[in-house]
């Protein structure tokens, strides 16, 4: 079981952060820390898809035809994973600096960053 455990590490480290994602999103009350929150749980799935992706075979190559067009008779990995993370990453930047935005925004018209407050505040309107 400890072995298994150890030669799976990205696996427990995939499921440590979505568990801290998850928490930090649900249990915390500053806007700021959910979004880290959302950005940990993002680089947690980042992690998964990239694992799952890698091939650690005896010869194994890259997804690269040779000149003369010939199939490599090799395992070679699959270049969609990483296709996929590298759009996610531009998504998950972009969401970041929306959500900072809209942040700062809430910040400059309320004065807090608390959502418990914000419903009191938005309660009274």
């Amino acid at each position: 079981m400890i072995e298994s455990l150890f030669s799976h590490y990205t696996y427990v480290l995939v499921f440590v952060l979505l568990g801290i994602g998850i928490y930090m999103v649900i249990a915390s009350k500053n806007l700021v820390k959910k979004l880290i929150g959302v950005n940990l749980f993002q680089t947690a799935i980042f992690l998964f898809f990239i694992s799952m992706a890698y091939i650690d075979a005896e010869g194994a190559s890259a997804p690269i035809v040779p000149k003369d067009g010939v199939p490599l008779e090799v395992m070679v990995a699959s270049p969609l994973p990483q296709v996929i993370v590298l759009t996610a990453i531009v998504v998950g930047i972009a969401l970041t600096a929306v959500g900072l935005a809209l942040i700062i925004r809430i910040y400059a018209e309320y004065g807090t960053l608390r959502e418990d407050t914000l419903r009191e505040v938005r309660a009274d309107e």
